[in-house]
């Protein structure tokens, strides 16, 4: 479905420019440090990393979106290790990185994003931040992005029970206006989740 929706577009599906929310966590974007962004798409997010002094690896299964994630890279005149990985099937590697992110990863349903977040906190380091951005069920009603299921999306509580024993640095719902590209546009209905890996 993903490969098919990026091919069928002459252009960048969420834009070039990256999430408001990593910018605004860009704190956490210690340059020289390792890290990973999952289902990272057509590279805005793994690019801008790179561009903080990041090293940086990108998970992405659509080729049309690597090889524009690529495009973008050489274009911004940065390095990213892009990976063409299918992340419910990969064997991630343990203690790997010092930052994981997931922005608007919720193409899977609660079984899989089992999966999904064992494989993201398998390859924290100890110590080491996961980010991750997101829609509540709300968005169910804005229906500005996303999947149409509510049962993908995060909640707090839910986020909360994933990460229990984390030191949870912010899990916080809100509502805005998101304009990145035409698959994300119009108000919408988010959650922002930062937890440190218990060294």
């Amino acid at each position: 479905m993903w490969e098919e929706r990026f091919a069928n577009s002459d252009d960048y599906v969420f834009g070039t420019e990256p999430a408001r929310f990593l910018t605004e966590h860009a704190t956490y974007l210690t340059p020289g440090q390792t890290a990973l962004s999952v289902a990272d798409g057509e590279g805005r997010n793994s690019v801008y990393m790179a561009q903080r002094g990041l090293e940086t690896t990108a998970y992405e299964f659509a080729p049309t979106a690597i090889a524009r994630a690529r495009d973008l890279a050489a274009e911004r005149g940065v390095t990213v290790d892009f990976q063409n990985v299918d992340i419910l099937t990969h064997d991630w590697p343990e203690d790997a990185y010092d930052l994981v992110v997931g922005i608007f990863i919720q193409f899977v349903g609660p079984k899989d994003r089992k999966v999904q977040f064992e494989g993201m906190k398998r390859s924290l380091k100890p110590g080491g931040v996961l980010l991750l951005h997101g829609y509540t069920p709300k968005q169910l009603e804005f229906g500005t992005g996303g999947p149409p299921f509510a049962e993908n999306m995060y909640t707090e509580d839910q986020l909360a029970a994933d990460f229990v024993g984390w030191d949870i640095l912010e899990n916080r719902a809100y509502e805005r206006e998101v304009q990145e590209g035409r698959g994300h546009s119009g108000m919408s209905a988010l959650i922002d989740f930062v937890a440190r890996n218990p060294a």
